[in-house]
């Protein structure tokens, strides 16, 4: 049970200490912890296209019906933002999620989602993990029901609903990248009419034999598919869906932190409200609100913080740059779905190249990258500790400005550029992030926050 750490999102290992056995010993803790909250409705458990998962997610559904829950099984591997909309839209207890997302093919995960289909807060998370126990069954008679139920029809409609879109004359190629987007996220554009071009929508427990992860390197044949076929935009999702990327015909791989900015400047042309961003992500959106009268939220890393934050404040939208996002009017709870959805309606309204180019010559333009440091977890709290002693007074030639402290250590610069390193909280590593407004300015902060990071090490 040592072994068990709810993380930024959960508890990810490899196959070698994510065993049955643990599996189950969670399976036991929700339940008492369900039980200590007076939840009597079903509980959801739900998995993604791994070789593992549907096995872990029916000893789950074991445990959990051994402790009196009726429990709902989807009828394959679904994305996760689809078992968290299922939470809401069938009124159930909670859900367990069986995924390492874009993690590689020997990782997997288990995280638990609230009531209300945002991510658990540490405070849950806490008791979960202080409950952890052998699973103690009822007797047979006195056991829960497992059933299987379709989950996608549902949470198509309420997106269908959410995004009014006409998609007829939008051409999208899709890239499931072999995981659970696959038929679930080319099925809703095709419904709002766009021509979907596939790729990787075969299931693939092995991913290709790489990360699901949909990153630049990974993404050279969306891009070069989406060129070929004269596509409006290409959209990826990771392996369990709650994420995206976006590629357009000009830049190709889409920044993140430029889809953040271009959907909220799409989203603010009908509505209003803040935006919630997390410590890492581009100060593009503060510039692009402080344009249109609002406020921006800025939130430590992990969309709990985000979803919180977005309840807290009714924000319009909420992200991060890892590419999760979501909007006011669904969970607040990063959906690769749905924001596929979005991406698309507002490149029809607006070619996505074209916007950028709109608002990065209003705005200013910006460049962005990170670096990750192998760093032992028992390690990260000794190596932030030395960091804090040993704050700079200069990073790549200007002056610190302000350090914030919200999650690691943010370095704003006098030249409106920054640095920031934190402690990842789903691997060994410490990560190095810089934002600037060009490409040779961000490696020379990276330079020097690498340098910075191996000094503490």
């Amino acid at each position: 049970m040592d072994a068990i750490s709810f993380g930024t999102d959960g508890w990810r290992a490899t196959l070698d200490t994510f065993t049955d056995d643990r599996v189950r010993t969670v399976g036991q803790a929700v339940a008492d912890y369900l039980r200590e909250e007076g939840h009597d409705a079903p509980v959801l458990v739900g998995y993604d296209a791994r070789e593992t998962s549907e096995g872990f997610a029916e000893s789950l559904a074991e445990v959990l019906a051994g402790n009196g829950f009726d429990v709902l099984l989807p009828e394959r591997d679904r994305p996760t933002p689809v078992v968290a909309w299922g939470i809401v839209s069938r009124g159930l207890s909670g859900a367990l999620m069986v995924t390492a997302s874009h993690n590689p093919p020997e990782y997997n995960g288990v995280k638990f989602i609230p009531e209300d289909g945002a991510p658990a807060l540490p405070d849950v998370t806490e008791r979960i993990e202080a409950n952890l126990r052998e699973p103690a069954l009822l007797p047979a008679d006195e056991r829960g029901s497992v059933e299987r139920v379709d989950l996608v029809s549902d949470h198509a409609a309420h997106v269908r609903d959410l995004v009014d879109a006409d998609l007829s004359g939008v051409t999208v190629v899709y890239d499931a990248m072999h995981g659970s987007g696959r038929g679930v996220t080319d099925a809703l554009l095709e419904s709002a009419g766009a021509e979907v071009i596939p790729r990787r929508t075969n299931r693939d427990p092995t991913f290709g034999g790489e990360s699901p992860e949909p990153s630049p390197e990974h993404l050279t044949g969306l891009v070069e598919s989406v060129r070929e076929h004269d596509a409006d935009l290409g959209v990826a999702n990771d392996g369990d869906a709650d994420r995206l990327a976006v590629v357009t015909p000009g830049r190709g791989y889409l920044d993140e932190n430029l889809f953040f900015a271009a959907v909220y400047d799409y989203l603010l042309e009908s509505d209003a409200g803040p935006a919630v961003r997390s410590v890492p992500t581009t100060f593009l959106v503060d510039r692009i609100a402080e344009a249109h009268g609002e406020d921006v939220i800025e939130t430590p890393v992990g969309f709990k913080w985000i979803a919180k934050a977005m309840g807290e404040h009714d924000a319009l939208v909420g992200g991060e740059e890892s590419g999760g996002f979501s909007v006011r009017g669904h969970i607040r709870e990063k959906d690769g779905v749905l924001m596929s959805l979005v991406a698309a309606a507002a490149a029809d309204e607006e070619p996505l190249d074209a916007r950028v180019d709109r608002l990065t010559d209003e705005f200013g333009g910006i460049a962005a990258d990170k670096i990750s440091l192998d760093c032992p977890d028992d390690e990260k709290g000794r190596v932030l500790s030395a960091l804090e002693s040993a704050i700079p007074e200069t990073v790549a030639g200007r002056e610190v400005a302000k350090v914030v402290t919200l999650d690691g250590f943010k370095l704003l610069l006098d030249d409106g550029s920054w640095l920031l390193v934190r402690p990842s909280g789903t691997e060994p590593k410490m990560r190095v992030y810089a934002e600037a407004t060009s490409e040779e300015r961000v490696g020379e902060l990276l330079a020097d926050g690498r340098a910075l990071v191996a000094s503490a090490l």
